[in-house]
C-alpha cells in the first residue's frame, strides 16, 4: 500500500502510571487544560477521558472500606451515571464563563473604538453607530 504524502503513521504511545497521574491531576488542579496535555502527548482526547474515569474509579476504590470491596465495582451505574453529569456540567459551565468573558471583552472593544454621538441624537434604522 501506498502511502500518501504528509500523513504520519501514528506510533502507539505507551505511558507509564506516573505520566498518566500527572496529566489527570494537572487538569483536576486546573494548572493545565485538556487539549494541552492531548497535543504534548499526542494522544486523542478519549483516551485522556478515560485516563480520568479510571483514576476516578481507582481512587474511590482505594478510599472504600476492605469489607465493602468484596461486595462489588467500587462505583455504582447510578453513582457513575451521577458523576459524570457533574463532570459534564462543570465543563459546560466553564466553557459558558469563558465565552462570556470573551463577548463581553470584546463587546467593550467594540464600544471603545465606536463613537459616541451626543445624547440628543438619535440613530437611523440604516446608520451606522
Amino acid at each position: 500500500m501506498e502511502k500518501i504524502k504528509g500523513e504520519k503513521k501514528r506510533q502507539p504511545m505507551n505511558y507509564g502510571a506516573m505520566e498518566k497521574c500527572k496529566a489527570v491531576l494537572s487538569i483536576w488542579t486546573e494548572r493545565r487544560r485538556p487539549a494541552e496535555i492531548c497535543r504534548e502527548l499526542s494522544i486523542p482526547w478519549m483516551v485522556l477521558a478515560h485516563w480520568q474515569k479510571r483514576a476516578m474509579e481507582g481512587m474511590l476504590q482505594a478510599l472504600e472500606s476492605r469489607v465493602s470491596l468484596d461486595k462489588g465495582p467500587a462505583l455504582s451505574p447510578r453513582l457513575q451515571a451521577l458523576l459524570e453529569k457533574k463532570r459534564l456540567t462543570l465543563l459546560t459551565s466553564t466553557v459558558h464563563n469563558r465565552l462570556e468573558k470573551t463577548l463581553s471583552k470584546a463587546q467593550e472593544a467594540r464600544k471603545a473604538e465606536t463613537p459616541q454621538k451626543p445624547s440628543g441624537e438619535v440613530l437611523h434604522k440604516y446608520e451606522k453607530p
